[in-house]
């Protein structure tokens, strides 16, 4: 009886094109430093707002100055969101 043939299928390798456009795509080296700059000035403000008793950052917002401070660590984590 003959022996029948044994057929064997090349190995996929994806083209290189692809791989090195992913690279660029992934280059997020700003995120983290903007991220933790809003959180920090967002602490501060609510910091120095509380420490002088509502006369600084700026006295016309009065109680408002409390929702900057927080609008800046929502900024923080809206950035973060961007990091991979």
């Amino acid at each position: 009886m003959p022996k029948s043939r044994i057929r064997k299928k090349a190995d996929f390798t994806p083209p290189p094109a692809k791989q090195a456009s992913n690279i660029k795509l992934t280059n997020r080296s700003w995120v983290a430093p903007v991220m933790l700059a809003l959180f920090l000035i967002g602490l501060a403000w609510i910091v120095v707002f509380y420490v002088t008793d509502g006369e600084l950052p700026i006295t016309s917002l009065g109680n408002w100055n409390i929702v900057v401070g927080f609008g800046f660590i929502a900024g923080g984590f809206g950035v973060s969101t961007q990091w991979k």
